[in-house]
């Protein structure tokens, strides 16, 4: 690894709420720790020799962000009146806990903060996504079962 690449890994473990990555390849380990309380996951990369102890949190809360203009903007709407929800992480994005189940946020609905507001699947765990304001839902800019990126936009939310 590079220390471009560290500098990377860093700013990714900061950023997405995993207490400890450890990685050995060849001649080569890096641990990086931060202080949150641990949660174990072991992953094996296909191709490669090393398992690598990964920690996940538990439950992470979603970042909320003040956007001017949002990939996907209602019509005739001013959107800078919007809050943005992002995703915390990489993964899939769930509208509800399962298939058979309503989905926990739907456009028009009035949110609370600390209300979940979908599920995103990262490493085989469900983390639930919750607001952080309180409001009433615009627009869903995420379809179900999507792949999604760190800091997409899921959600338009008209705060109260």
């Amino acid at each position: 690894m590079d220390i471009k690449q560290i500098q990377d890994l860093i700013r990714f473990v900061s950023k997405s709420g995993v207490n400890e990555v450890s990685i050995e390849q060849n001649d080569f380990k890096i641990t990086i720790k931060t202080n949150q309380a641990p949660t174990y996951v072991n992953a094996t990369i296909p191709g490669q020799q090393v398992a690598a102890p990964i920690a996940a949190a538990p439950a992470p809360v979603v970042a909320v962000e003040h956007t001017a203009a949002p990939t996907e903007a209602p019509a005739a709407a001013d959107v800078s009146k919007y809050v943005t929800i992002k995703s915390p992480m990489i993964g899939t994005f769930y509208r509800s806990s399962s298939p058979d189940k309503p989905s926990f946020a739907n456009v028009g609905d009035e949110i609370k903060a600390g209300s979940v507001l979908c599920i995103i699947e990262a490493m085989k765990l469900f983390n639930e996504i919750e607001s952080e304001v309180s409001g009433r839902i615009v627009k869903v800019l995420v379809e179900n079962s999507s792949p999604v990126e760190y800091d997409q936009p899921l959600f338009l939310v008209e705060p109260m």
